[in-house]
């Protein structure tokens, strides 16, 4: 017999999946793990908080769509982003600390074709802006956006379309001039999330989007997804039980999951998301207060 990882009243609960065609795209990652599904759900959250607050925190900040969002729409007066990785930390570098103009004019008069994405890849950067076109080329051209080491380049592509079907100049040079006017609501900080949590834990005014790569419950997609893919996840669990603001998690939905959430007091609820090839599946928020939940 199979064994249920939630209770079926839980799951007769959940919303839809959020159309995320509906989200405003924020981000220039196509990023294995990506949360616009979530952007409804976490404008929700914030908005049920009893005031706005000072600082949101994404202690793995990956693509960024949530902390972008609470830029964006002024959930937060600012935002910290914190990501350990050294090529995504460029890309957020570079936009938000410099050369923001140099990278979207790169990518504008970038030709992208096999032989010149394969002399990009290979080439050593000599800067933390070359680094981060880079990394955008590897992003865009990399089955599922996959940054680790050994993805491969797509080939076929959508609709025929090979190296290219993902590799958008115009959009992704629209979305970097989009983020540097609103830069000065955001900070950067290339390190370790559990750094980040531990020097906000006593700052009432923070609150925290924590949605670390996920190798829990047996599950090692994570160590395939993401260069850095080795969390503690009880030690995420015991730093949260630490924060005087509030806190939203995100996770896969597994009995070791649950298990840490009950025994720090937290509450679950399942929601309904799309992943990146439109499978239905479930997700779990894990906080204090879930009562937002619908």
């Amino acid at each position: 017999m199979q064994t249920l990882l939630f209770p079926t009243d839980e799951l007769r609960q959940q919303e839809p999946p959020v159309n995320v065609a509906s989200v405003p795209q924020r981000s220039l990652f196509r990023y294995p793990g990506g949360k616009t599904w979530l952007v409804p759900l976490f404008r929700r959250w914030m908005k049920s908080l009893s005031s706005k607050p000072r600082l949101l925190i994404e202690p793995f900040a990956g693509g960024g769509i949530i902390g972008l969002t609470a830029a964006f729409e002024a959930l937060a007066d600012r935002v910290l982003l914190v990501e350990l990785d050294e090529r995504v930390g460029a890309v957020w570098h570079t936009i938000l600390c410099e050369k923001s103009e140099w990278l979207a004019n790169a990518i504008l008069s970038f030709e992208l074709t096999p032989a010149s994405a394969h002399e990009v890849l290979n080439r050593k950067p000599s800067s933390i802006h070359e680094l981060a076109f880079q990394t955008i080329v590897r992003n865009r051209t990399a089955h599922g956006g996959i940054l680790a080491d050994g993805a491969g380049v797509l080939k076929e592509g959508e609709n025929g379309k090979g190296i290219r079907s993902r590799w958008y100049p115009k959009t992704l040079s629209t979305r970097i001039s989009a983020i540097s006017y609103i830069a000065h609501r955001i900070d950067f900080i290339h390190g370790d999330g559990f750094a980040a949590l531990a020097d906000k834990k006593h700052d009432h005014e923070a609150t925290f989007f924590i949605d670390p790569p996920y190798t829990a419950g047996g599950k090692n997609a994570g160590s395939r997804l993401y260069t850095h893919s080795i969390v503690n996840h009880d030690h995420l669990f015991a730093a949260c039980s630490e924060l005087m603001g509030d806190f939203l998690m995100t996770y896969d939905n597994t009995p070791e999951v649950r298990s840490l959430a009950k025994r720090y007091g937290f509450e679950t609820r399942l929601v309904a998301m799309k992943n990146t090839h439109h499978a239905e599946m479930n997700e779990l928020l894990i906080g204090r207060n879930l009562s937002w939940v619908r």
